[in-house]
């Protein structure tokens, strides 16, 4: 198989995994009411590994564009601070919300 072919299947297995991710989140509210609930524990898991995953692969492009394009270096480190500003705000925005959701009573 091809280096595209791989690449291409790669997008294929993260865009099924996303929308795994997604049922998951839509099925929550339907589960909660028979019950069963996933801790907060987990949606702080994936939180913190889609947030990595995101501030890496704009890291990686920045640099890459910076590597091809150093005259206009400055103007994308500054776009690539404020999206990373705006990933990791998302970010602490969604580890809140997942920190009051706690299936388990405390004590």
């Amino acid at each position: 198989m091809s280096n595209q072919g791989v690449s291409s299947v790669i997008k294929v297995v993260k865009i099924v995994a996303l929308s795994l991710f997604a049922a998951l989140a839509v099925a929550e509210p339907a589960s909660a009411a028979e019950g069963t609930t996933f801790s907060g524990a987990f949606g702080v898991g994936l939180t913190v590994i889609g947030a990595a995953y995101g501030i890496g692969r704009l890291a990686g492009c920045a640099l890459e564009s910076m590597a091809r394009q150093p005259e206009v270096a400055g103007q994308i480190q500054t776009a690539m601070i404020i999206a990373a500003a705006l990933i990791e705000g998302f970010t602490f925005y969604a580890l809140v919300i997942c920190s009051g959701q706690n299936p388990w009573p405390a004590g």
